[in-house]
């Protein structure tokens, strides 16, 4: 029994050391199980790193392509608040309410600008002669003082009215610059600022504008007997006034263009008794 025991006990001790042939052995289709789990790691390697790659790749096209788009581009969901560049060179600029908006017209604007300027400086210059002829009196050349009265020696009992460097210009008569009517004095050409003398002692009846004469003075005085009016015209400032006494050679005004004139110059003109003289030049 011994044996025996030993025997089952040996049998036993091989039995645990060699494989059942009654244990589960390896299923044949495992294989395809392997290559689909190797297939599922690989598919999820790919969505882990080149998916993201590929996202930011093509992020980064996008944001390429959208810094090359143009304004007008970005801008076309607002089109409320949106103008191009090219919309407004197609539809055309505007320049009704600017003053300038290009290097010709700021040109033109300043060449506007400064002759407006010059029109005015002009318009205040004739606005402040207009007002010295009116009251010429206060300045120094219109003091008509002694000394700068003429020095010249009477010629039939009068000086003449004008120092030497005149011409003569129009005398008495018709003349078509004179609109047909009849030119009642002598025209003496000379420099304006040139100063005029009383031809006799007298008395001033008119100092002031007057008509196409402009600036005009007239006095009467009394010359051997004879009643003499003198009247000065275009004159460009006066320096005596209505019912001053004068003397001879005094300075009475200054040669000027003033009312229908074109030129510097003096208009003379004489009556005689109530009656006009011609010969003007030969009064003297």
């Amino acid at each position: 029994m011994v044996a025996a025991a030993r025997r089952e006990a040996r049998s036993a001790e091989r039995a645990t050391r060699r494989p059942s042939s009654s244990a589960p052995r390896r299923a044949r289709g495992s294989k395809p199980f392997r290559t689909v789990g190797t297939l599922v790691a690989a598919l999820a390697l790919i969505a882990g790193v080149a998916i993201p790659a590929y996202a930011v790749t093509q992020g980064g096209a996008t944001a390429s392509a959208s810094d090359s788009a143009s304004v007008r581009d970005v801008a076309s969901g607002d089109a409320q608040s949106f103008a191009s560049s090219e919309d407004v060179q197609q539809s055309g600029l505007s320049t009704t309410d600017y003053s300038a908006t290009t290097a010709e017209e700021i040109a033109q604007k300043k060449a506007e600008e400064e002759a407006l300027e010059r029109a005015k400086e002009q318009a205040a210059a004739a606005a402040a002669a207009a007002s010295s002829t009116v009251d010429s009196t206060s300045t120094d050349e219109a003091s008509g003082t002694v000394a700068s009265a003429s020095t010249a020696t009477p010629v039939n009992g009068l000086v003449f009215p004008l120092p030497g460097g005149y011409t003569l210009g129009d005398g008495v008569g018709y003349h078509s610059g004179h609109y047909a009517s009849l030119h009642e004095g002598q025209d003496l050409l000379i420099a304006c600022g040139t100063p005029i003398y009383a031809a006799a002692d007298g008395v001033v009846e008119t100092a002031g504008v007057t008509g196409g004469y402009g600036n005009f003075v007239k006095y009467s005085s009394t010359v051997d007997g004879q009643n003499l009016t003198f009247g000065n015209g275009h004159m460009q400032s006066i320096s005596v006034s209505v019912g001053q006494s004068i003397t001879q050679g005094q300075v009475i005004g200054y040669v000027g263009s003033t009312g229908y004139s074109t030129a510097c110059h003096l208009h003379l003109e004489i009556h005689q008794n109530g009656s006009l003289v011609y010969d003007v030049m030969g009064t003297f």
